[in-house]
């Protein structure tokens, strides 16, 4: 904070507004024209780059004359090297600063509208901007919008995009499907990103976010779209159609989406033209009487009735829908998949509408039972075939210990534990009694992996070194023993002191035979 301001020639420095990665923007007065600007100075002279990315976002917004895009006075170099913009000063701070709020649905469209009039100006150009967030939509001192930071902005006709190399660009939690894929971009990707910003300021979040990079990414590439709360399932189809998975499936251009905008707009004065009707017969009564009033009142609360018994009927249905959906997935045996048609996903949004719904819950906890039974069953067939603990992520403990991840008390998966350690107790004694040492201790361990706390296969394990060496030693005594019997003549010390002839008289024979091994045979 001490550090002392750069210097500009021709501005005065004022203050640091933000600081970024990238670069450093100030406050600042042109004094020729003594104006208040914005100076965005790179950090860096040494980036080859960032520079080419900085002095192209300074020509990219000075080809282009929209109210809803910032306006550039000014690029230049400062002497250590570093570049600067001198743009247009937005007073008003950004979209950011109502993150985790819910905007009237009026003023959430009329910021959308103003930003798709602003891309459209980008878009017919030939750019895509490839980073529209809340941190880029500027407010003027008057409410109006502006799309700043075009740092990333493509050419379409220059070939020169960073997903050519397999780098992502942009933000994550508002990117696009093929820009979190470092896929092929167009305006389309700018549409769904302001679809993300309508999405946050109608609810106050931004679902897709993850808590990692990846979850975010694959947020987008396959959660459905959230379902609005029922007081704006108005506004569901723009959502859909602006956030839809596939671009051919969204707006073809901001020119599309401004004109469904203006229908929805249309949509919303005729669903309200009773009330300004309302107001004038009451303002041309001069002296309005108790009867008048009364009949107002209670047809005030008739239409108020109406409308209730209606949502509330609506509600029903949808809900009514949804539940023979999930009931209808679930008979199919889809739990999980495919995206955004399973019987969790349908309960699910059930609860989305109503919360305490009872079937919905009792819904979720069939679909976990029938997961963990899923799991149960995988791992009875690998016991048939018997892959006991191998494969790693294709055996029967595998598929018994998934099953508890998911019901950590299940009485099935736990005493199929207990039969895998069982197993390999079996295949430890197998082992011994065919003198395979080594694949006795594998099944030890193999065993303990299952059930760590097994008190047999402890004991083994800490007896197996123990064990192996008494079962050789046993061996090699008769080894040994063996040795003398098999001496030639030669080898016998004694063999060449024996008379001649002894060695073929019968008498001779049994008579050694006894001296050196007894009477027993």
């Amino acid at each position: 904070m001490s550090d002392p301001l750069i210097e500009i020639p021709g501005y005065t420095i004022h203050g640091q507004l933000g600081k970024g990665g990238m670069a450093e923007v100030y406050l600042a007065t042109q004094n020729s024209l003594q104006r208040k600007v914005a100076i965005k100075v790179l950090s860096s002279a040494a980036e080859h780059d960032f520079i080419q990315r900085f002095i192209n976002e300074g020509h990219i917004v000075a080809s282009l004359n929209h109210p809803a895009i910032i306006t550039i006075y000014d690029i230049d170099k400062l002497e250590d090297g570093r570049y600067y913009l001198a743009m247009e000063f937005i007073a008003g701070g950004d979209l950011s600063q109502y993150q985790g709020q819910v905007l009237a649905p009026a003023r959430a469209l009329e910021i959308v509208r103003q930003v798709a009039e602003g891309l459209s100006v980008v878009h017919e150009r030939g750019l895509v901007h490839r980073d529209i967030k809340p941190a880029n939509i500027l407010f003027r001192g008057d409410g109006s919008v502006v799309i700043t930071d075009f740092g990333v902005a493509k050419d379409l006709a220059i070939d020169n995009d960073l997903t050519h190399f397999g780098v992502a660009v942009g933000s994550p939690a508002y990117s696009s499907p093929e820009q979190a894929q470092c896929e092929a971009l167009d305006q389309r990707s700018d549409i769904y990103s302001l679809g993300i910003v309508l999405l946050e300021m109608l609810t106050g979040a931004n679902q897709y976010r993850g808590a990692s990079y990846t979850q975010t990414v694959m947020n987008h590439v396959q959660m459905a779209v959230p379902l609005l709360p029922t007081a704006l399932q108005g506004y569901q189809p723009l959502l859909e159609r602006m956030l839809a998975k596939i671009p051919d499936a969204r707006f073809a251009s901001c020119r599309e989406l401004l004109q469904a905008l203006a229908a929805l707009q249309d949509d919303d004065l005729g669903a309200t033209q009773f009330s300004p009707a309302l107001k004038l017969a009451k303002a041309s009564a001069p002296k309005p009487r108790a009867r008048p009033l009364l009949m107002l009142l209670l047809g005030v609360l008739l239409l108020a009735g109406l409308g209730y018994g209606g949502y509330t009927l609506n509600l029903r249905m949808q809900v009514a829908d949804l539940l023979a959906q999930a009931e209808q997935r679930l008979l199919e045996d889809k739990l999980q998949e495919p995206l955004a048609d399973n019987a969790e996903y349908f309960f699910q949004q059930v609860l989305l509408l109503d919360v305490a719904n009872v079937e919905a819950q009792l819904g979720l906890q069939r679909v976990l039972a029938a997961r963990v039974a899923r799991f149960n069953g995988l791992a009875e067939q690998r016991f048939a075939s018997a892959q006991i603990s191998l494969p790693a992520e294709d055996s029967a403990l595998w598929y018994f210990r998934q099953a508890l991840s998911l019901a950590p008390e299940d009485p099935t998966a736990l005493a199929g534990i207990q039969r895998v350690a069982d197993w390999h107790l079996q295949a430890v004694h197998d082992a011994y009694r065919q003198r395979q040492f080594s694949k006795a201790l594998e099944q030890i361990e193999l065993g303990l992996q299952a059930a760590p706390e097994h008190a047999e296969l402890l004991k083994l394990r800490a007896a197996h070194a123990a064990y192996v060496k008494r079962a050789t030693q046993r061996v090699k005594p008769r080894a040994v023993a063996s040795k003398p019997a098999a001496r030639t003549q030669d080898s016998d010390p004694g063999a060449a002191q024996k008379p001649a002839g002894e060695e073929g008289n019968p008498l001779s024979r049994l008579w050694n035979h006894i001296l050196n091994n007894g009477l027993e045979e």
